[in-house]
């Protein structure tokens, strides 16, 4: 029997019908060494933030539900291309979308959870001989609605489905792996062979966009090694499995460079019900140099950030000009020598630290937007070498 593959590719790889051709033929190629394949696509390029402009040109606070009925096409037409693209090859391939593919999630619109996966489609297509296609990012509610995965929601939609088929996990996108930072921001950046599920989830969440935090949440609670590869060359990629690590050692930086700080005097606990009401999941709490509760949330989570503002109570401030600069790596908390060397950097590189959160994972900087990039640029100078 076969042994399946479920590969993913991401909306750069997709991006046009030369590029979408090629990603056949490449499909075509790992089938006829014996896969049986499996294969989750994102959006074309950028169809989805040319919808989500669509939408805020109707209106300042799209509804999720409708919301999530109109982002949800981007990955179909990407679903239908490449199928068709497969069959002008002679492979025989059918799409599927993400509630065909038995993808159930919870209600919350635009950033739902998988709870559970029902494959019956897929393993009879499969059976069949044929490859299939998923539209990625999307599922459906036991209620019967189409729900969104959340940013990055197709690698999520890939992990999932290789874990209840029992399959390997591929990613592609535009870079060979996961770097220590982001190339076009840190040129001298350097590839993981490997890095554990735990850290890679804590760069993921603050940032860093070759993989989505919750697939990488979703392989590490199902036992799934990922495989970080690049569309357009034959690299060795990175694996994202259990590995014994260094306690105490940076293994990347990572910056989130639009966020947004919700300053309350004291507890946050008002605030944070605020947020949860309107479905807005904050990424950190943390203290400013005030001395003032900090909730920052990346804004590109937020629909609607000018309708959400205009709805604060009166008790909160928001900072808007804000960026969030993340080490990760295991036991960081539990070493001073990190956080020193991590205020001296900012300080030597004029990049005023407005907060400061650390975990047994990572250690975050708050500091203001255009600071982002330098600030990141220096500290993987510093603690990575």
């Amino acid at each position: 029997m076969s042994r399946i593959v479920v590969q993913k590719f991401g909306g750069s790889s997709v991006g046009d019908v030369e590029k979408i051709r090629k990603v056949a033929q490449r499909v075509k190629a790992r089938r006829d060494e014996g896969w049986q394949l499996v294969v989750v696509v994102s959006a074309m390029g950028d169809t989805t933030d040319e919808l989500l402009t669509l939408a805020r040109q109707v209106s300042a606070d799209p509804p999720r539900r409708e919301l999530d009925m109109l982002l949800t096409c981007g990955e179909r037409i990407s679903m239908a291309l490449l199928s068709m693209a497969l069959l002008e090859l002679g492979v025989p391939a059918i799409s599927f979308t993400g509630s065909q593919s038995g993808i159930i999630t919870d209600d919350a619109h635009s950033q739902a959870r998988i709870v559970e996966v029902k494959p019956a489609r897929i393993e009879a297509a499969l059976a069949a001989g044929r490859v299939v296609i998923v539209a990625g990012y999307q599922g459906v509610s036991r209620g019967r609605e189409v729900t969104t995965l959340g940013r990055g929601g197709s690698d999520t939609s890939a992990v999932a489905l290789a874990a209840a088929l029992q399959a390997d996990c591929e990613i592609y996108s535009d870079v060979d792996g996961i770097f220590t930072a982001d190339p076009r921001v840190v040129p001298s950046a350097r590839k993981l062979e490997s890095i554990s599920p735990e850290e890679m989830q804590e760069l993921a969440s603050a940032g860093a966009k070759v993989l989505n935090a919750q697939a990488v949440e979703f392989a590490r609670e199902h036992g799934i090694v990922i495989h970080a590869k690049s569309t357009h060359t034959a690299g060795s990629g990175t694996r994202i499995e259990a590995t014994p690590g260094a306690q105490g050692r940076v293994r990347g930086v990572t910056c989130e460079a639009d966020v947004w700080g919700f300053c309350v005097p004291g507890a946050p606990d008002a605030l944070l019900a605020f947020l949860d009401e309107h479905q807005v999941r904050p990424r950190s709490v943390a203290f400013d140099v005030e001395g003032r509760t900090l909730v920052l949330v990346p804004l590109q989570d937020v629909h609607g950030p000018e309708a959400l503002r205009a709805r604060l109570p009166a008790t909160v401030s928001v900072l808007d000009e804000l960026a969030t600069v993340t080490c990760v790596g295991a036991g960081l908390h539990a070493d001073g020598l990190v956080v020193r060397r991590a205020l001296g950097v900012a300080r030597t590189c004029g990049a005023p630290v407005r907060a400061l959160h650390s975990s047994a994972l990572q250690l975050t900087l708050v500091t203001a937007r255009e600071q982002a990039r330098p600030l990141t640029k220096a500290l993987h100078e510093a603690l990575v070498g």
